[in-house]
């Protein structure tokens, strides 16, 4: 099968291409379908059930394992390469736990308002990018999973999908971008469009 990615996406290497569970595959679309499928079950296990440790390296791991368990055997383990994005992998477990306890404070002391927290979570688990591959999916739930629990409303994360190639996509990443440069306005606008 021949992998074809979006603009922005990562990479798979040999070795994560070959944790795929599925044989027989031979398009890019029925590899998609397949995790489409499989995000919505982990969509459905975290959404509608309340937990007081979602903040913890176990969650995300957890999460992401849920969300791509029938379609990678590396599902929910943290990458062993370094990527055209992210930490280092030596230092992901170090930044994934600064990020979550900077989280764990910011929420009681209403650092940022619930849009901008956020939004500043998201970037950051983005640019940690501690998985293979799904890290945008995952940490838009993920994002979803922090407002719900605390009482707030998921992000509309700009009315479309962001998976296929196109406009929308095109937006969210050059937001995120400017996020990079600490310039938070348009991802912020993005995530909360009507």
């Amino acid at each position: 099968m021949k992998f074809s990615y979006p603009k922005g996406a990562t990479p798979l290497d040999q070795n994560e291409i070959n944790g795929l569970i599925p044989s027989g595959m031979t398009r890019q679309s029925e590899l998609n379908e397949l995790e489409e499928a499989n995000i919505l079950k982990a969509q459905q296990w975290s959404l509608t059930r309340k937990s007081n440790k979602y903040l913890s390296v176990d969650y995300l791991k957890k999460l992401h394992s849920k969300m791509f368990d029938e379609v990678w055997t590396w599902a929910g383990t943290f990458r062993k390469t370094n990527k055209n994005i992210g930490v280092d992998k030596s230092i992901i477990q170090i930044e994934l736990k600064k990020l979550l306890d900077d989280t764990s404070y910011w929420i009681p002391q209403k650092t940022y308002d619930w849009i901008e927290l956020g939004a500043r979570f998201h970037h950051r688990l983005v640019s940690i990018h501690p998985f293979p591959n799904g890290n945008g999916r995952h940490s838009r739930l993920m994002t979803d999973i922090l407002l719900l629990q605390n009482n707030q409303k998921r992000f509309s994360w700009g009315m479309g999908s962001l998976v296929d190639e196109g406009t929308l996509r095109h937006t969210y990443i050059s937001a995120l971008k400017k996020a990079d440069n600490n310039d938070y306005t348009p991802l912020i606008d993005f995530v909360s469009r009507k």
